[in-house]
C-alpha cells in the first residue's frame, strides 16, 4: 500500500514538473514575441553580415581586409588578421531607431565597439567596448564624427577587476568595490544599447543595469545605418580575440513598421 502511494506521488510530481515546464516554456515564447526582438546572428554562420575593410582601422592591409571574423561555438569571434589590421563586421540590413542586446566574452586587451547606424567606412555612434586598460564599457563615442560625444562614467585601470569613477552625465550606478562581482570577466556578460530619434538619444546597459543616457543636440549623421562590431587597428592583436553571441535587435517606433 505504501509502495503504491509512493509510486502515485512520484507520478504526480513528474506530471506537475512536466506541466510547469510547458507553462514556463510558453511564457518564455510569449515574452519573446511580446518583446519584439529578432535574432541578428544564427549562431552558425555570418549570414546577414559582411566584413568591411573601409574603415581607418584597416590601413595595415591597404584597406583590402577588415580583420578576421569567424563563427566558433555559437559566437562571432573577431581578431586582427595581420598585425595592426582591424575593421568591422556590419549587418547587411539598415536600422533607424532600435535596441540591440548581445552577450560578450572578450579577452582583456583588444579595443572593440558596438557601432549604431554605421556606414561602410565605420562612421557611427559607438557604444564603447574599449575592453583594456584606460578603456570603458557602454560609454558613448562619435566614431568618425570628431570624437563627439565622448562620455563614460568609469575607466579600467591596469586590471579588468579595477576601475575608477569618471565624471559623466549619468553617474556610475555600480560601487567601485563591487565591480569584480558585477562584471564577470571570463564569463558571458550582457551589453545593451538603444538609439532613437535624430539628433539621437542613447541609452546603454550592462547586465541589466542602466549605465549611460545621452542626447545629442544637433543632427550630424544619417537616420539609418548598419549595426557593426569592431576590431581596432594598431599594435599586434592577432592572438587576442573579441567574442559575441546571442545578438538580438528590436526596431522601435516608425522603424518597426
Amino acid at each position: 500500500m505504501k509502495q503504491s502511494a509512493n509510486i502515485m506521488n512520484s507520478t504526480i510530481l513528474k506530471r506537475s514538473s512536466l506541466l510547469l515546464t510547458i507553462v514556463l516554456s510558453g511564457l518564455v515564447m510569449a515574452q519573446s514575441k511580446e518583446d519584439g526582438f529578432v535574432q541578428l546572428f544564427d549562431g552558425k554562420t555570418l549570414s546577414g553580415w559582411h566584413v568591411s575593410g573601409k574603415t581607418g582601422h584597416s590601413r595595415a592591409s591597404g584597406f583590402r581586409s577588415g580583420g578576421k571574423w569567424v563563427v566558433e561555438e555559437g559566437a562571432i569571434i573577431g581578431s586582427q588578421d595581420i598585425p595592426g589590421n582591424g575593421g568591422i563586421i556590419i549587418t547587411d540590413e539598415q536600422f533607424g531607431d532600435f535596441e540591440i542586446v548581445l552577450e560578450m566574452k572578450n579577452d582583456f586587451g583588444p579595443d572593440s565597439g558596438l557601432f549604431l547606424r554605421s556606414t561602410e567606412d565605420g562612421k557611427a555612434w559607438q557604444a564603447m567596448i574599449d575592453y583594456h586598460a584606460g578603456g570603458n564599457l557602454m560609454g558613448i563615442y562619435g566614431e568618425g564624427l570628431g570624437g563627439k560625444p565622448n562620455v563614460h562614467n568609469f575607466t579600467f585601470l591596469d586590471d579588468v577587476t579595477r576601475i575608477k569613477v569618471d565624471a559623466a552625465p549619468t553617474p556610475l550606478p555600480v560601487l567601485v568595490e563591487s565591480w569584480p562581482h558585477f562584471w564577470r570577466h571570463g564569463q558571458w556578460n550582457e551589453l545593451r544599447a538603444r538609439i532613437i530619434n535624430n539628433p539621437p538619444t542613447f541609452t546603454t546597459w550592462i547586465n541589466g543595469v542602466k549605465m549611460m543616457e545621452w542626447t545629442e543636440t544637433e543632427k550630424r549623421h544619417p537616420d539609418k545605418g548598419g549595426i557593426a562590431l569592431q576590431v581596432h587597428g594598431g599594435g599586434d592583436l592577432t592572438k587576442q580575440f573579441v567574442r559575441y553571441r546571442n545578438i538580438r535587435v528590436k526596431r522601435i517606433g516608425t522603424d518597426a513598421k
